[in-house]
């Protein structure tokens, strides 16, 4: 019988309710206890863990013995207290990204996690996507070239889902270059070989009601010359999951004509805040169900890559090939249940002792280059990076 990973939770709010069916349906993973201040979350864990145990915060739950592996998915500002305080207490770490909001505690986490000897895996991000991976493996077996250039679009309506006052805080972890920019920077760091050279950028916070950054812009030069394009708008007017085939960002379907909703919605909420915590895991939480099988990959909007003899384009399939004379798709196999990629890698990590990619040395790389994007635009200036790594495997 496959060993499963004895897996704790701590923060039951809309990051867990997103990777609730990933949790629940992988085959290698059993959830065994979890920490959130709210006791309404609490007790709906346990009904639908029967058997766990629900602490009151992240202290207990490093208490318990039951637990080997913690999936931190508190806001931001926290990750790191969250990571040291679980590497203290020996239990290995899957941290959602970014990995912290200051370059500081990412180098403190990482030092925390080696001193404690526990894995240290930053995810899910959107790099761990199947076709992402798949283009991957298409530029390192060389059968395509060298990357030369790429291209990343993705318009979404993030700005105006409703967020509590520190998401609209860029100095908490706010706006979307931490939040967005940290999957869009890490799947272009992942295709172009992780080693970024500058990144000049560009910040835009043209509505006032967000006071936060609601778009970026930038231009990254790799060491060996490729060189890529972003743009991400939160905006919630274009939508590039009509250049996906109305896929949306979790594989599932999009209807083209519920344009506007989320601007809508939120203009006849008067509590924000209040309207954000009914998103998060609790009693109004649909009822846990087995998995379906998805259909599509999660993606993150449109991108080609360039290849010397080819471009790579993503699709929620896999990979589109456009060489010379043809083009083709490369499918992307699809995970038993969606996001499954994310803990496929965590458990290699942790019960295969297979080294991660989205190590917490990588996770840093990409929140420099988070940084960067935020400092360029600040200063005018293309910033250097210097905590860049190779990607491996």
């Amino acid at each position: 019988m496959t060993r499963r990973l004895r897996l704790g939770v701590c923060g039951l709010s809309r990051a867990f309710t997103l990777m609730l069916p990933t949790l629940a349906g992988h085959a290698r993973v059993e959830l065994v206890a979890c920490a959130d201040p709210r006791p309404e979350a609490r007790a709906r864990f346990t009904q639908d863990f029967p058997g766990s145990r629900a602490h009151a915060d992240m202290a207990a739950l490093c208490r318990d013995d039951a637990v080997e592996a913690i999936y931190i998915a508190t806001p931001h500002q926290f990750h790191a207290t969250d990571v040291i305080a679980a590497s203290a207490a020996g239990k290995h770490c899957l941290v959602e990204k970014p990995m912290a909001i200051t370059l500081a505690d990412g180098a403190a986490m990482i030092e925390a996690a080696d001193r404690a000897g526990v894995q240290l895996v930053i995810g899910h991000s959107h790099s761990q996507d199947g076709p992402v991976l798949a283009a991957r493996r298409l530029i390192a077996r060389g059968d395509v070239g060298r990357l030369r250039l790429l291209t990343a679009l993705t318009y979404t309506d993030f700005l105006y889902r409703p967020r509590r006052p520190e998401e609209l805080d860029t100095a908490q972890g706010g706006g979307v270059v931490f939040s967005q920019g940290a999957h869009q920077l890490d799947i272009v760091r992942l295709l172009g070989g992780g080693l970024v050279r500058s990144i000049r950028a560009q910040c835009f916070d043209w509505d006032a009601t967000r006071p936060t950054e609601g778009a970026y812009t930038a231009f990254l030069q790799f060491e060996d010359g490729a060189t890529a394009t972003l743009t991400y708008s939160g905006h919630g007017r274009y939508d590039t999951d009509e250049l996906m085939g109305w896929v949306g960002e979790l594989g599932q379907p999009r209807d083209p004509e519920a344009y506007g909703t989320a601007r809508r919605a939120l203009s006849a909420i008067t509590d924000e805040e209040a309207a954000k915590a009914r998103r998060a895991y609790g009693p109004k939480t649909p009822p846990l169900a087995p998995p379906a099988p998805p259909a599509f990959h999660n993606q993150f909007g449109f991108l080609l890559a360039s290849c010397e003899r080819a471009d790579l384009r993503l699709t929620p399939a896999g990979v589109m090939v456009h060489a010379d004379d043809r083009r083709w798709l490369e499918p992307a196999p699809l995970p038993a249940v969606p996001r499954g990629e994310v803990l496929d890698e965590f458990c290699a990590a942790v019960l295969d002792g297979a080294p991660p990619l989205h190590s917490g040395a990588w996770g840093m790389a990409t929140l420099e280059a988070c940084l960067a994007v935020l400092e360029s635009s600040r200063t005018g200036q293309a910033v250097t990076l210097r905590h860049q790594i190779a990607a491996t495997g």
